[in-house]
């Protein structure tokens, strides 16, 4: 239960609201309540006072003056992803963007323009008739807001830089009510601040991004090993990976096996690793690349192929609906040494829920290539990351999963850069947000909270304090 102090909001005051928004305004004893304050991560369970859908900036104009005129809690719900469930809140107001999805592709340009409430999936689509992307995550039911906002690791990093490389401008509501925006021509601290630093300065309203030529096929997909071949597949990983063409990514996943048509049935619910890559290069050159992967042992299954770019981003959908209970530990990795690898190798094998997987995604490439002072976004020479997400249904059985997720995280620290991955992060308290930054850049990000929001009206995130 969130420790804010909560302020009465009346339902008269709330019918006010109702009738000066185009969006909706739902609140209990609204039928339509209990779904609408839901969010990806169902270990969450909030009730905010109010939901309010918001279908354009008006909306969210009036709404967020709404909140802070009465003192309410602000939350702010973009694709609603989040792990640490910071689109909802207690007593508050949860500001919806989610109708707020537009995409618009100027190809000539190589740019797009996209709404708050945007999941990857919609960009995916409407840039990919002009063969044309950007880094987006890893599937595409993940909202470009977040994403983007946090950093944005994906399948074109090492190509293209992380999504927060390729955001060239944003238009921001501030918590005064103004909109301003954030380019390479006005108020360029405020988007050094966006790529990385999170919701902490206000709400984006638009973003604009740089996109690529790729696809819209490409060679993409998996290399499957029984589980028992982790700790040679990782060796593998390691050495491969980091020293491979910028065009691949490549991302070691260690799971249950679920019940797919591209692995034998004689996998199904084993434990097993994964090699997932995308090409975002030419597909002759993508297959000399990764040529070395299928070569490797003996794989159970090999599903790289060519296929659209936008299905690929698709793939992984499916284990990542939303409603479970859902617990996550991360950190970059300053190598994958032997200790490291039997380490990972061991639990590679002991999940305790066959939902639940780790990975560790290969850095480098454009990523590196960024100046560590060129945006919010930190500890861009770390080679590796890690990140726990151990899912589960029964929360009677939250225990024993996150004592598991804890057990890994706490024996990978030998291998630590010493940092961590914002979007990574559950709600883990402030030191953990100072280590997502680093100490200079998180001093940044304060003098620039005091800047744009001096009293935290926007708090309901992986928090920068303002400078005292």
């Amino acid at each position: 239960m969130s420790t804010e102090t909560r302020h009465q909001v009346s339902h008269r005051d709330l019918d006010v609201l109702a009738r000066h928004i185009r969006g909706e305004v739902i609140r209990p004893p609204d039928p339509r309540y209990d779904q609408a304050r839901r969010v990806w991560n169902g270990s969450i369970d909030r009730r905010p006072a109010a939901i309010v859908r918001c279908r354009d900036v008006r909306d969210v104009k009036r709404g967020l003056a709404f909140a802070v005129e009465r003192g309410l809690v602000v939350a702010v719900r973009a694709g609603g992803h989040n792990v640490a469930g910071f689109g909802t809140c207690d007593g508050g107001v949860v500001l919806d963007l989610r109708p707020m999805a537009s995409v618009s592709v100027d190809p000539a340009r190589r740019l797009a323009v996209v709404g708050p409430g945007a999941v990857g999936a919609e960009f995916d689509r409407q840039a990919q008739e002009h063969g044309l992307a950007t880094t987006l995550g890893i599937m595409s039911t993940t909202g470009v807001a977040g994403l983007t906002l946090g950093g944005g690791i994906g399948w074109l990093q090492r190509a293209f830089g992380l999504a927060c490389d390729n955001l060239v401008a944003a238009d921001l509501l501030t918590a005064e009510g103004r909109i301003v925006r954030a380019c390479s021509r006005e108020n360029q601290d405020l988007l050094w601040g966006l790529r990385g630093g999170g919701g902490n300065f206000g709400i984006v309203t638009s973003f604009e991004f740089r996109l690529h030529r790729v696809g819209p096929r490409v060679l993409c997909g998996l290399v499957v090993w029984p589980a028992d071949q982790a700790r040679d597949v990782l060796r593998l990983f390691r050495e491969f990976a980091p020293e491979a063409d910028d065009a691949l990514t490549v991302i070691a996943v260690c799971r249950t096996a679920p019940r797919v048509p591209f692995l034998p049935a004689e996998l199904y619910g084993r434990p097993i690793i994964a090699l997932a890559a995308c090409y975002a290069g030419p597909i002759e050159e993508g297959q000399a690349a990764l040529a070395p992967l299928r070569a490797f042992g003996q794989p159970a299954a090999d599903a790289l192929t060519i296929r659209s770019y936008a299905d690929f981003q698709a793939m992984f959908d499916a284990s990542w609906e939303p409603g479970f209970c859902n617990y996550w530990k991360a950190e970059y990795l300053a190598n994958l040494d032997d200790d490291i690898v039997d380490v990972l190798a061991r639990y590679a094998v002991s999940h305790t829920s066959p939902l639940s997987d780790f990975k560790i995604a290969t850095m480098g490439g454009a990523v590196a290539r960024v100046g560590e002072a060129e945006t919010a976004y930190s500890h861009r020479h770390a080679p590796f990351v890690l990140n726990v997400n151990t899912r589960w249904v029964d929360p009677a059985q939250s225990p024993l999963h996150t004592a598991h997720t804890h057990a890994l995280f706490e024996e990978a620290q030998t291998a630590s850069a010493g940092g961590v991955y914002v979007n990574f992060l559950g709600d883990e308290g402030h030191s953990r947000v100072q280590h997502a930054y680093g100490s200079k850049t998180f001093a940044r990000l304060q003098a620039l909270k005091r800047r744009w929001d001096p009293d935290n009206i926007f708090r309901v995130n992986q928090n920068i304090p303002p400078e005292s």
